[in-house]
């Protein structure tokens, strides 16, 4: 079994570095892929992100356990709905089930604005960002999330206003999946509350 955890938009795989030092003094080794070294070289937007994290996954013979956070997580459910019987469990954390525009429309204006530099720490140019975020507008996998029954857990933050509403709806659709609302978090519960979420990692994989 692979365990792979996977980043979202504002971030790079560094930001998995807590919880994966941690599991793996649990003796549980993550894979932890940066989507911006899986694409380097091609135009960014989220076609190229799924097809590089597909090429990926179905390198490993493995059935795999997915965690993604927001991007991460639409990326995980993408790749269950289209190969179900590669699929061991999901983890989706803060994950929308469709892009609200108008924040879209906000977000990608408040992207003009940040100086090119901040996207370079992620390791991306701010042109490839922002067509990434613009890209991800249509997408909507609640219809197609309804009919996978691999075990998934569904987490959002506490203070994750944005997303609880999408976390519940999930839930309600997804037959097979649970429900963790996550205490002292936001959106980015990797970096807001990195202990709890390798007991909550740990506790499921085992259990699945």
């Amino acid at each position: 079994m692979k365990n792979i955890l996977i980043h979202g938009l504002g971030q790079n795989s560094k930001d998995w570095d807590t919880i994966k030092n941690e599991l793996e003094t649990r003796e549980i080794s993550p894979i932890v892929p940066d989507l911006f070294d899986l694409t380097k070289g091609r135009e960014l937007d989220y076609p190229t992100v799924y097809q590089a994290f597909s090429e990926m996954s179905e390198s490993y013979k493995d059935k795999l356990n997915l965690c993604g956070l927001s991007l991460g997580g639409l990326l995980a459910l993408n790749y269950a709905i289209q190969y179900p019987k590669k699929i061991n469990s999901l983890v989706l954390i803060g994950t929308p089930f469709e892009i609200p525009k108008g924040l879209l429309k906000f977000q990608n204006f408040v992207f003009k604005l940040i100086p090119k530099s901040a996207f370079q720490s992620m390791g991306v140019s701010k042109k490839d960002f922002i067509r990434l975020s613009k890209s991800m507008a249509e997408l909507n996998f609640m219809e197609s999330a309804a009919t996978l029954d691999c075990p998934t857990l569904i987490l959002c933050g506490a203070k994750d206003k944005t997303n609880m509403e999408s976390a519940k709806r999930f839930h309600e659709a997804m037959k097979n999946s649970k429900l963790v609302i996550v205490e002292d978090s936001g959106h980015e519960v990797n970096k807001d509350n990195p202990r709890k979420l390798v007991s909550i990692l740990q506790d499921f994989w085992v259990d699945n």
